[in-house]
């Protein structure tokens, strides 16, 4: 079995897939001084409850955008799992070309979301994920990733605009029943939500211009079922996609793991 680890600003998910279908996910927050012995408490526990045994697992790969988790992220592998995991960096085989001005400073789950949504849905296609940042991943006709554009998290707007304004709760985001809202709580649910559908809807439409054929637009990450409801653009939802991405690259480098260097891997996951 695969157990893949994907380490985002926010939240670190594990995943194990049985060649055939995942078995189970679980999310953890995302905290630099976790050591290695805390996740193995934790997550060891989950796979008890859901019947997955620890021992048949034999292959690892991890990606992430927090570099600093990667050491206690790989001693977890080695030391509870007896599994060198492979790291999502620009060393492996990943059978997509980019094109983009500096490879390096690519992050590997924009690279990921790319190359599953390639082998998954096909090319040309457009990747919204909604995560920390909202990112537009483009991958053109000829299967080839060549940029896109990234923005704010919806999470982070409602941050920055709690802290900027002090009589303006701090609210979780929803799909407001209007755009008119009739209250202060109303206003700002309608302004954040129907505002960043704009934004979406917005960058879909600039960067399909540019494209030389009509993509396919997928929705993936945590945010990705709520918005997918507020506009018609999005053709797929797949919230798996980033997972989906590690486990096509797993698969893709079968050999014995490449020793990770941190300085030749700098920029990935930024």
């Amino acid at each position: 079995m695969l157990l893949v680890i994907d380490a985002g600003n926010t939240n670190i998910v594990f995943a194990v897939h049985d060649g055939e279908s995942w078995l189970g996910q679980w999310r953890i927050s995302t905290n630099e001084a976790r050591t290695a012995d805390e996740y193995a408490a934790w997550l060891l526990t989950l796979f008890d409850r859901v019947g997955v045994n620890a021992k048949v697992i034999t292959r690892a790969i991890i990606g992430t955008v927090v570099p600093v988790a990667l050491y206690e992220l790989r001693r977890f592998c080695r030391e509870w799992l007896d599994v060198v995991p492979l790291v999502a960096n620009a060393r492996l085989d990943w059978g997509i070309d980019v094109l983009v001005d500096n490879p390096n400073e690519l992050g590997a789950d924009r690279r990921l979301n790319g190359l599953a949504g390639r082998e998954l849905f096909g090319a040309p296609l457009i990747v919204v994920d909604f995560g920390t940042a909202t990112t537009f991943d483009v991958v053109n006709s000829a299967g080839q990733f060549c940029g896109g554009a990234i923005a704010p998290g919806v999470n982070l707007s409602i941050d920055a605009l709690h802290r900027a304004a002090a009589r303006l709760p701090r609210m979780s985001i929803g799909r407001p029943t209007a755009a008119i809202g009739r209250n202060t709580s109303v206003a700002m649910r309608s302004g954040l939500f129907w505002g960043y559908v704009g934004l979406v809807e917005g960058l879909i439409h600039r960067i399909s211009d540019e494209m030389d054929a009509k993509p396919t637009v997928i929705a993936t990450g945590g945010l990705a079922p709520l918005f997918s409801e507020g506009t018609p653009l999005f053709d797929v939802l797949a919230p798996d996609l980033t997972l989906d991405g590690l486990r096509l690259l797993a698969d893709r480098n079968t050999g014995p793991p490449l020793s990770y260097s941190p300085e030749r891997s700098q920029g990935i996951g930024q």
